[in-house]
C-alpha cells in the first residue's frame, strides 16, 4: 500500500450532510440572491451542481458549472465571482455551528503519513477550495500538509465516477491497487473498488467494502497492510 484517501464530510469531519447543504442554500439565498434581484440563484446553483456532477470530459468541474450557470442565468461568475468570493470569507465560516472532528481522524491520517504513504482529502470536488479548506479547518486538520486536496477547480469529474478516483490516484503519484479509500457513503465512496481501489467503510448503512469499522481501527489496519 502506498496512499490512502479520506472522504470529508461525514468521515473526518463529523457533520450531518444534509442538515449542513440546507444551513448552507439557506445563507447563499439570503446573502447572494438579492444583489441578482428576479434570478432563482439557489435554483440555478443547485441545476448547475447537477450538471458538474456529470460526465464533462476535458474540464474542470468548476468550468462546467461556470458554463451552464451563466447560460442558465446570464450571469458570468469570472466576472461576479468577487460576490461569492465574499460569501465563503464572510458568511461560510459562521455555518461551522455544531460541526467537528471525528474522534480517531488525526491519528489515522498521521499514522498513514508515518508510513511514508500518500495522503489525500478525497472529498465531493462540489465547493471551492476556500469552502474545503474551511470545513478541514473545522475538523481540526487545517495544519496538516496533504499530498492532494479535491476541489472543483482541479478535479474533472465527481463522486462515484470511476474518473474522479483514478484522476485522486494520478494526483497523489500512486496505482489505484496500491490505494485504500476511507468513506461513509455507500453510493459516492465505496464504488472506488471499481477502479482496484479498496475500501474502508465507516458509515452506519449496508455497504459493500473490503473493511468497515471506525477511524480508530486505521492504524492497526494501516499497518498490517503495510506489511502485506
Amino acid at each position: 500500500m502506498r496512499g490512502v484517501l479520506f472522504d470529508l464530510d461525514g468521515t473526518l469531519l463529523d457533520v450531518e450532510i444534509h442538515e449542513f447543504l440546507s444551513r448552507y442554500f439557506r445563507a447563499l439565498d439570503e446573502t447572494v440572491s438579492p444583489l441578482f434581484p428576479g434570478i432563482d440563484v439557489v435554483g440555478a446553483v443547485l441545476a448547475s451542481t447537477g450538471i458538474m456532477q456529470g460526465p464533462h470530459p476535458g474540464r474542470t468541474n468548476r468550468e462546467a458549472f461556470y458554463s451552464d450557470f451563466h447560460e442558465r442565468t446570464g450571469i458570468d461568475l469570472n466576472e461576479h465571482w468577487p460576490v461569492f468570493e465574499a460569501f465563503y470569507r464572510d458568511v461560510f465560516p459562521t455555518l461551522s455551528d455544531g460541526y467537528g472532528p471525528v474522534p480517531g481522524a488525526r491519528e489515522a491520517i498521521e499514522a498513514a503519513q508515518a508510513l511514508g504513504w500518500r495522503v489525500a482529502v478525497a472529498t465531493q470536488p462540489i465547493f471551492p477550495e476556500a469552502a474545503i479548506r474551511k470545513r478541514l479547518e473545522w475538523a481540526g486538520l487545517a495544519d496538516i500538509d496533504f499530498d492532494a486536496v479535491t476541489t472543483y477547480e482541479v478535479m474533472q469529474a465527481c463522486k462515484p465516477d470511476a474518473a474522479f478516483f483514478e484522476q485522486v490516484c494520478d494526483m497523489i503519484g500512486c496505482a489505484p491497487g496500491d490505494c485504500v479509500m476511507v468513506g461513509d457513503d455507500a453510493q459516492a465512496d465505496m464504488p472506488a473498488s471499481a477502479v482496484g481501489i479498496r475500501t474502508f467503510y465507516v458509515g452506519r448503512g449496508r455497504a459493500k467494502a473490503d473493511f468497515r469499522g471506525n477511524l480508530r481501527d486505521l492504524p492497526a489496519l494501516f499497518r498490517r497492510l503495510d506489511r502485506a
